[in-house]
């Protein structure tokens, strides 16, 4: 059995039209790249004793320690309540970048679009 192609017509319109769809979603999406690029995230750990700033781009823009959390005979725990302020930041950024761009692209996946 032969399957057969029928010529609706349109076809170039179709292309055209799907053509200026993508390129409204590449745009639609470098802006919104830009939006959350510029985005500023506060964040913090051990109870608020570090408050950190990090923006879209996953630069650390400042970094606040309460003195209450030095210890210089417990470094260790400074370190660590510190790794924890920064991993939480990325996974903010990058989790709320995710939701905004899926967004744009209404499921669509294209590889190399975003």
């Amino acid at each position: 059995m032969k399957a057969r192609i029928l010529n609706q017509g349109g076809g170039a319109a179709n292309m055209n039209q799907l053509i200026r769809q993508a390129q409204k979603l590449q745009a639609e999406t470098e802006a919104l790249k830009a939006d959350l690029d510029a985005r500023e995230y506060d964040v913090a750990a051990g109870g608020g004793m570090v408050k950190l700033k990090i923006n879209g781009k996953k630069e650390v823009l400042s970094l606040e320690i309460s003195p209450e959390i030095v210890d210089p005979d417990d470094v260790e725990t400074l370190s660590d309540v510190i790794l924890a302020a920064v991993n939480q930041a990325v996974r903010l950024v990058e989790d709320t970048n995710e939701k905004e761009l899926s967004k744009v692209a209404g499921g669509l996946s294209v590889p190399g679009m975003f």
